[in-house]
């Protein structure tokens, strides 16, 4: 396998995004899993409300800045990207990249699916070794307290994985992927939020359509009560694109 070709960066209200279509992000941890000398890479799969999240809160804009890897996982994100730098940025979504990773390397991979209320994950690494024949690294929660970080870090780091999922909220997964990759040494942390459940069936996936025309937020702040609050924080993002174009963006 040759090594992924040199990809493009640009920046979009100080955080990083990488300009990578999915195929090439799978190839990318691919070669980050299996090809290269184990090292820790953090994967993060930006959106709107990432940034708005970001404007409060400065560590969670280091965590970004030092990811390896950060692709776009919606329609807000190419939205600005094209509105602010004048880039069209391929999508690359945290469900997607999952999926591809486990269908592409199937009994190969080790998993670690860190997250959701406690036996969710159990369900979902259930679910993933039928489907696609994974192994099981581990399972965690993602219910324990930032002063347990360090042994569920040393948890993962024990168990071999090639690949850790960590759905723990946006902001939370993210900073304990980064700041704890050197003690879970895995090759690929990604923090994919809702995915563990999805995989679990305990949350459902957009349906394709949506999915197509790149407004599956829309369906899921329809169809879900607890969404809701999400709204306004998508009108600020919108509002926030509009007054960096204006200004000409950075």
């Amino acid at each position: 396998m040759s090594s992924p070709a040199p990809r493009q960066r640009i920046t979009l209200f100080d955080l990083p995004l990488d300009v990578i279509s999915l195929s090439q992000t799978l190839d990318q941890l691919g070669e980050w899993m299996f090809h290269a000398p184990r090292a820790p890479h953090t994967v993060v799969t930006l959106n709107p409300e990432f940034i708005v999240q970001s404007r409060t809160q400065p560590e969670f804009v280091k965590v970004m800045q030092q990811a390896d890897l950060v692709t776009a996982d919606g329609v807000g994100i190419v939205y600005a990207a094209r509105q602010i730098a004048r880039v069209d940025v391929p999508r690359a979504p945290g469900m997607d990249i999952t999926r591809g990773l486990m269908a592409r390397h199937g009994p190969d991979l080790r998993v670690f699916f860190l997250g959701a209320k406690p036996g969710v994950a159990e369900q979902a690494a259930q679910n993933a070794a039928q489907q696609y024949g994974v192994q099981v690294a581990g399972v965690h929660h993602g219910y324990f307290k930032p002063d347990e970080d360090q042994r569920v870090a040393e948890l993962v780091r024990d168990s071999g994985a090639h690949l850790l999922l960590t759905g723990m909220g946006s902001g939370r997964q993210e900073t304990f992927n980064q700041y704890w990759r050197q003690v879970h040494n895995t090759p690929v942390a990604i923090g994919c939020g809702g995915v563990i459940d999805v995989l679990a069936g305990t949350a459902q996936l957009a349906p394709e359509w949506t999915r197509k025309m790149g407004v599956e937020f829309i369906w899921r702040i329809a169809s879900d009560r607890s969404r809701w609050g999400r709204a306004p924080k998508l009108a600020q993002f919108v509002a926030m694109v509009q007054a960096e174009k204006k200004r000409g963006g950075r």
